[in-house]
């Protein structure tokens, strides 16, 4: 039978603790309805937020690494435009070639021709130069004006991808106009300089499209990856909102009878001084 004291209040004691621990488990469940989170901070769960923060730590690398190859898609596909167009002008050289290589030209025909080749020339001169994206280029070898080669980082750990730049005025751009028709015979040959630039440019374009499609690929692949990390911390770490409501519904009713019980308690030593009193 408890004993009826004017020095301790057993009863109030024991409401009170039964109070605290109401008020913070309505806390703790507050707390992850407000945040959405089962493990909000270390306080919550020390292991499994350490685990989650490594994780949001491999995600954040990964959107860096997509970004920054967002930035070498801008100068591959800067690039895979120039060359294309210097691909479609190169069709039109031929045609003005082949002319070149007729020996029946005469002298006003074959320097109308030669202009028309000077002038295809220095379009493609143009193309090389003017494929420069964020002051970066793939069509030039020299590192002082944004040319060379380009490693990108590809994902969380920092692991590059590379490409090789080309060296466009040299490799890319065919030679000054034939003076003469042996000359422009001499350059469709199959070892002559047309053939050769034209080798060249279709090397070009199909590594900087294998490039580009690998990009596109790693991007998404990152995206996909990115996607179930966060699903894993989810699962990780997440509240389930809708048990935390229920929860948190029962534990203010707990914290209302709490409080009631504790001021009953607290009633029961005044009752004993009264009868004192009377």
């Amino acid at each position: 039978m408890p004993m009826n004291s004017v020095n301790t209040n057993t009863s109030a004691m024991i409401a009170l603790q039964s109070l605290n621990k109401t008020n913070d488990a309505l806390a703790a469940s507050q707390k992850r309805v407000s945040t959405g989170y089962r493990v909000a901070d270390a306080k919550d769960d020390g292991a499994a937020f350490a685990v989650a923060q490594s994780v949001r730590a491999d995600i954040a690398g990964l959107t860096s690494a997509n970004e920054q190859m967002g930035g070498t898609k801008g100068v591959l596909d800067t690039t895979m435009a120039g060359l294309t167009k210097i691909s479609t002008a190169m069709a039109d050289m031929k045609t003005v070639l082949v002319k070149l290589a007729d020996e029946t030209l005469s002298t006003d025909q074959r320097t109308q021709y030669q202009t028309q080749y000077t002038s295809l020339r220095a379009q493609m001169q143009n193309f090389v130069s003017d494929a420069v994206y964020n002051s970066r280029t793939l069509l030039s070898t020299a590192t002082a004006s944004g040319g060379g080669n380009i490693a990108t980082t590809r994902n969380e750990t920092g692991t590059t991808y590379s490409l090789s730049a080309v060296d466009g005025s040299t490799n890319l751009i065919v030679a000054t106009v034939p003076t003469s028709a042996a000359a422009a015979q001499a350059a469709l040959g199959s070892s002559g300089d047309f053939a050769t630039k034209m080798a060249s440019i279709n090397t070009a374009l199909n590594t900087f499209g294998n490039d580009s499609k690998y990009l596109d690929s790693q991007i998404a692949y990152n995206k996909e990856k990115i996607d179930s990390l966060d699903s894993g911390i989810g699962a990780l770490v997440d509240a389930d909102l809708a048990k935390e409501a229920a929860r948190s519904q029962a534990l203010q009713i707990r914290q209302q009878l709490g409080t009631q019980a504790l001021g009953m308690a607290n009633q029961s030593p005044q009752s004993l001084l009264s009868l004192f009193k009377g």
